[in-house]
């Protein structure tokens, strides 16, 4: 089962790293997916493994997603 994937906005608003269920939910899968596919080293960008809990980096999000930071403006391009 997917789930709706996280708008422009509230992928901007995330911090430095976040949960690995935002972060599935950022490509639009679910919790047992996105525990599936960390577990086998697949999820589509790093995992941190801190202790018993997953972290994940948001600007690889970003990166993966295709959303980028304009360094001249400081606005933000899809």
């Amino acid at each position: 089962m997917t789930t709706q994937g996280l708008s422009r906005s509230e992928l901007l608003a995330l911090p430095a790293s976040i949960d690995l269920v935002t972060a599935g939910k950022a490509f639009g899968m679910g919790r047992t997916l996105a525990h599936d596919l960390a577990r086998r080293g697949e999820f589509p960008v790093r995992v941190l493994r801190l202790g018993t809990k997953y972290r994940v980096p948001t600007a690889d999000v970003l990166r993966a997603l295709g959303v980028e930071a304009d360094s001249q403006a400081g606005a933000v391009v899809a």
